[in-house]
């Protein structure tokens, strides 16, 4: 066991060297099927002996297995039982004794086993957690209350349902009096330690961890347990919101544990002013002046920004409570707040003037993006558009006065205009500011481009001088795009793709993100604001410079630090289609493979490695078809290194720009080296990582309809239908299976189908008997309505489908077809499906022996059911084309988790008859022809088997 333990230990290790990182994590990978490799990986957690890096990357480990192996999509578990206790006995205890950074990935690791087994499968660790609290002992209780809040905190983002009603009440009434007990204990031990700064900050950090808690507890209903103490805990809110101590004096830039604690009291309070008026109403008053007392006594130093933001965000919920907003609706108080309160946290700081210099990356993101929640500019914003919601009119005279002042001390200098350019932006935009158009609604008593065209137009295009007011200017026409008009922006776009030449880091970051959100701009009518036809002059030039501003840097860290501009790139990719022709595509491939050389040995920053495949697949979009442009060449080196050597991060992308190739390509075999990549995709291996399943499912129902012969004459077909079987047995898979499933059906005659397609129906069958889901019912109608339709040359249709059915069980069709196809049909909701259940339903009104002998009912319901859809006629557009590209709100968190699709590779649905564009039309000819060829059939069973009202209907397609 030693020396298991030591060698795993050595892989760790090797997984924090950069060189070594990717062999390490495979062999890991290995690792991690060996009996108990959990409980291995805990053991080195436990083992104070091991440096604190490994033990830590064990603990990172150890959550990650844990997230992926500990039960399944059903929550039954992976694990043997006895591992299942084994850890459940020891992970609190560990995680209590453990250093912080692995407390906290352990407590992680914690609630997601709670997240399946708690309350009812872990029922004794509430009362676990309470037996280990101590009194005396700050560490030991702040290791119970991490573990507890991580648990808890699950409950924050959660819909109430009797089920997390039952489990919150389990923990009240298990841990509640423990919880009142324990602010007792903490306030006293503050108290006590007030000269002893390691006990004391260790008990403050138990009273921002009860803070915590107080807000898990409250956050789905007000407890009676702190309903009938909450004057005291008031108090103690109260108490810790004005308190101080000179012991953290000297510190400037971390937040000391009051102002942490403080941070906590005011998400608390903010969490009760919003959803417990009628109990708390009576506390606000004086807790908005504490707040403002706060917000008062802090300095600019950054230890406070977080603070600020939340004392901030306390202040906005206060204002967007109708009785308690009239506090603010008075002139000079207003002018207090502004001059308090509003200008101290929107002026530019020195520290953010060094972030400026020495970090620019991270100050656009902050600034730009909002990703940094606790800037202070941000919540002082929102607290002031708060107030303009109520009080438009008073807060623009207000606050217009403070703008004109420092647009007056602006002339002569730069920080004082940028204070009142920033305060223009903030009462200028009235409601959200979103990432697709800016500010769309504006308020009525100020002007937006007389702002511009006076006081910010000379910034955009001066030359020199300091570069926070161009950063401004671009930013203004960042926030006020949809303001411009197109001949305004006739005139704004050169100066703006002239700073892009600018030395200044952020100033050419904020023009190409001001360049990308203008060129994805869209006006009423879904058409762009600036066309193709107004960039292309641009665009080769363009192009070149942004890739040398990407490859300034070419390690592979700095290469991908600035997403921003990899976003541009695509965005002029998309707007120019192929007239990326005229750009010299060569060159720009060139760039683009190179960039994937690089990143790939070291994948750091998702978004920019999201922007750069969506750049390719640009380019696999709109040029797939020029003869001069061999794409799969150039693209087959790259690509096959990253499937081969598992570049988990961009197999997903890889695959999805395969797929497009392969759909573009217009020959019916196989092109290049695909072929090879058959054998690859069917093995187990690829289909262990979440985020491969999508694009390998869609990547195999590309390569089928172009590889038949192959799979038949390699006995390929058994090992594609084995994956669909495990795909839809899987919850998440299951449309997966379809993809493939679908693609099956239409490439291969019924007489290769004939025996697997009983199997197949009794797999569907199966899981229509367990609780299935309407996308899964929708999915299963499309397949029967694709069968049904492919009738006739191609030897399936309604008989074919009933014969292998009824083989499963006897009488089975009639309640299949009566209570999941007819009423799911009646739901389908995207025309191509709408199209393909009409030409099925046709279809079987001629050509069903079943439903003409057997099922005269059924034909009646068919033909009712056919009509219905026919009352609003699908029509289908005829594939990808020049429909706007909207590229996905990209999210670190589901990286690695789930699958980010490209848009720019996005498949339209499947059309399986193009040849039928009027569907009226071909219902008319299909159904008089058929009718004629029957001497009249159609004719009879309609007059047979409808309603005097059905036949008025359907007698215009047959006469």
């Amino acid at each position: 066991m030693a020396a298991s333990l030591d060698h795993l230990a050595q892989l760790l290790q090797a997984t924090l060297d950069a060189r070594h990182h990717r062999k390490a994590e495979t062999a890991l990978k290995e690792e991690a099927k060996k009996p108990k490799y959990s409980l291995s990986l805990l053991n080195i957690v436990a083992t104070d002996a091991q440096p604190s890096n490994i033990r830590l990357a064990a603990a990172l480990a150890f959550k990650n297995f844990i997230r992926h192996n500990y039960v399944d999509e059903e929550g039954n578990y992976k694990l043997p039982l006895d591992e299942v206790a084994t850890i459940k006995q020891e992970l609190v205890g560990l995680m209590i004794s453990s250093p912080s950074t692995i407390q906290t990935q352990l407590g992680e690791a914690i609630s997601i086993i709670a997240d399946s087994d708690f309350w009812e499968r872990w029922d004794t660790l509430t009362q676990d957690l309470v037996s280990r609290l101590s009194t005396t002992d700050p560490k030991v209780t702040n290791g119970v209350l991490e573990v507890a809040h991580s648990i808890f905190a699950r409950w924050r983002p959660l819909f109430s349902s009797n089920a997390l009603n039952i489990e919150v009440n389990h923990v009240v009434n298990t841990f509640g009096d423990s919880f009142i007990q324990m602010l007792g204990v903490a306030d006293q031990q503050i108290e006590a330690n007030r000269t002893n700064e390691k006990a004391l900050k260790g008990w403050l950090e138990t009273m921002s961890l009860l803070t915590r808690i107080f807000f898990d507890l409250s956050c789905q209903d007000l407890p009676p347990i702190i309903e009938t103490n909450l004057q005291p805990i008031t108090v103690v809110l109260h108490k810790y919101l004005s308190y101080a101590n000179p012991l953290f004096d000297d510190e400037e830039d971390e937040a000391t544990p009051i102002e942490v604690l403080k941070s906590d009291i005011c998400d608390a309070l903010h969490l009760y002013v919003t959803k417990y008026d009628d109990d708390f109403g009576g506390y606000v008053q004086e807790f908005t002046s504490n707040v403002w007392n706060v917000l008062s006594s802090v300095g600019p130093q950054k230890r406070y920004d977080v603070l600020v933001s939340k004392a901030l965000n306390f202040l906005t919920a206060v204002a967007s409570v109708h009785g308690h907003a009239q506090i603010f609706n008075n002139e000079e108080i207003l002018g207090t707040i502004v001059e308090k309160v509003i200008l101290p946290n929107v002026t530019l700081r020195e520290s953010d003037i060094e972030l400026f210099e020495d970090e620019p990356i991270e100050f656009i993101r902050r600034d730009l993006e909002g990703s940094d929640t606790d800037s202070r500019r941000k919540a002082a914003t929102d607290f002031l558009r708060k107030l303009l919601d109520d009080f438009e009119s008073l807060v623009t005279q207000v606050v217009s006065k403070y703008i004109n002042h420092y647009l007056e001390t602006g002339k002569t200098d730069w920080k004082a205009k940028d204070t009142a350019v920033y305060l223009f932006l903030a009462i200028a935009a009235k409601g959200a500011v979103t990432a697709a158009q800016g500010v769309k609604t504006v308020n009525s008593f100020v002007n937006v481009i007389d702002f511009f065209q006076q006081h910010i137009a000379a910034d955009l295009v001066a030359t020199g001088g300091e570069p926070i007011p161009k950063v401004d200017a671009i930013k203004f026409l960042y926030n006020f795009r949809s303001q411009l008009s197109k001949e305004q922006w006739g005139g704004a776009i050169y100066p703006l793709i002239q700073n892009l030449a600018s030395p200044n880091y952020v100033v050419y970051t904020y023009a190409a993100t001001t360049l990308e959100r203008v060129l994805f701009l869209t006006d009423d009518q879904g058409q762009h604001i600036l066309s193709r036809a107004d960039i292309q002059l641009y665009a080769k030039d363009l192009l070149q410079h942004l890739f040398a501003l990407v490859e300034k840097d070419t390690s592979a860290a700095k290469l991908q630090e600035n997403e921003f501009l990899m976003r541009c790139i695509m965005r002029v990719l998309i707007v120019i289609k192929d007239g990326v022709l005229e750009c010299g595509i060569d060159n720009i491939l060139d760039h683009l493979i190179n960039i994937t050389n690089v990143i790939k040995e070291n994948p750091s920053n998702p978004r920019f490695y999201y922007f750069h495949f969506e750049a390719i697949g640009a380019i696999v979009r709109y040029c797939s078809n020029v003869p001069q442009v061999n794409l799969l060449s150039r693209l087959w080196a790259p690509f096959t290194y990253i499937l081969n050597e598992d570049v988990t991060e961009f197999v997903p992308y890889v695959f999805q720009i395969f797929t497009q190739l392969l759909d573009l390509n217009k020959s019916g075999s196989i092109p290049g080296d695909f072929k090879a990549l058959i054998d690859a995709v069917l093995a187990p291996g690829p289909w262990e990582t979440r985020g491969n399943i999508p694009p390998l499912a869609k990547f195999i129902a590309a390569i089928i309809p172009k590889a038949t012969e192959e799979i038949v004459k390699e006995n390929k077909l058994e090992p594609i239908l084995s994956i669909f079987q495990s795909l839809l047995n899987g919850k998440k898979t299951d449309q997966n299976a379809f993809d493939i499933l679908e693609s099956v059906i239409c490439s291969f005659p019924a007489s290769v189908l004939e025996s697997y397609f009983g199997t197949i129906l009794t797999l569907i069958f199966t899981k229509l008997q367990q609780s299935p889901s309407d996308s899964y019912k929708t999915r299963v109608a499309s397949f029967y309505h694709l069968v049904s339709a492919r009738s006739g040359q191609a030897g399936l249709g309604a008989d074919y489908f009933i014969k292998h059915a009824e083989t499963i069980q006897s009488g089975v069709f009639t309640p299949f077809y009566l209570q999941v196809i007819i009423p799911t049909t009646r739901e389908f909701a995207r025309p191509s499906d709408r199209k393909l259940a009409v030409i099925s339903y046709s279809k079987t009104l001629v050509d069903s022996k079943a439903f003409a002998e057997r099922y005269m009912k059924g034909w009646g319901f068919t033909c009712n059911a056919l009509l219905e859809l026919l009352k609003n006629p699908p029509k289908v557009s005829a594939g990808a084309g020049d429909e706007i590209l909207n590229e996905a709100d990209v999210d670190d968190i589901g990286f690695g988790i789930g699958f980010t699709p490209l848009s720019t590779c996005k498949r339209p649905p499947r059309d399986e008859f193009p040849e039928i564009t009027d569907v009226q039309q071909w219902v008319r000819d299909f159904l008089k022809a058929s009718d004629q060829a029957h001497n009249g059939l159609v004719t009879k069973y309609a007059s047979e088997r409808l309603t005097d009202e059905a036949k008025a209907v359907l007698a215009p397609y047959l006469t």
